[in-house]
């Protein structure tokens, strides 16, 4: 029988000249490469979520971004269109005060006329008359009416009526009362007197002429039967 030595434990045999770490059982190194490879597809999966997560924020930004952009010019052309209203309505208000006040001046306007026909317009009291109505002609009044232009109804009343050979359609013969208007709008039409055509005249008197000269002719040349 072979006596153990107590006291000494069984070491595995070592080559000369090797120290004893050599002796020591190595671990293999592949646990930890397989450690350290879940561990990088965490961090890239993470970073993929994280850039996702932004990325989405970024279109909801934009998003609101777009329709708070929309809003501001939505905003802006319906300012644009109310000061267009708001002026539009201020000169029309405007036009429209001028226009009342040029019309209780017809009448005094008119007396001024009449005078003036009469030879009544003199002294101080033309001068008046003369400021007035350059005032009132820098403040866009008009005067129409003339004689001898056609009728027209948009702008003319006819008070009297007659017939003369002389026109060839309906005319103005006599102004009674001027008419006034102030830019596009008629204050007062002018009221006149009209003539129309007489009913069966006779042709114009230049084709009188004419008739009577081809007349003269034919009797020179031995009429249209002589040879």
């Amino acid at each position: 029988m072979t006596e153990e030595t107590p006291g000494f434990d069984e070491q595995p045999d070592v080559p000369s000249g090797a120290t004893p770490e050599d002796a020591e059982p190595k671990t293999a190194p592949s646990s930890a490469e397989d450690g350290a490879a879940p561990a990088g597809d965490t961090a890239a999966a993470q970073s993929a979520a994280q850039i996702a997560g932004l990325t989405a924020q970024l279109d909801q930004v934009r998003t609101a971004l777009n329709e708070r952009t929309a809003d501001v010019q939505r905003l802006q052309a319906e300012y644009q269109n109310y000061r267009r209203r708001v002026e539009r309505d201020r000169i029309a208000v405007k036009e429209l005060a001028i226009a009342n006040l040029l019309t209780e001046l017809l009448p005094v306007l008119d007396d001024i006329g009449r005078a003036r026909e009469h030879g009544e317009l003199v002294g101080g009291f033309k001068s008046v008359a003369e400021s007035l109505e350059t005032v009132a002609a820098k403040m866009g009044l008009q005067q129409f009416g003339k004689e001898g232009e056609p009728f027209d109804p948009m702008i003319h009343e006819a008070l009297m009526h007659s017939y003369a050979p002389d026109v060839t359609e309906t005319t103005c013969v006599a102004i009674l009362q001027p008419g006034y208007r102030f830019g596009e709008r008629t204050i007062r039409p002018a009221r006149v007197a009209v003539a129309e055509p007489q009913p069966g005249a006779q042709p114009a008197k230049g084709d009188e002429t004419d008739a009577g000269t081809a007349a003269a002719d034919d009797k020179e040349s031995g009429g249209p039967d002589e040879g």
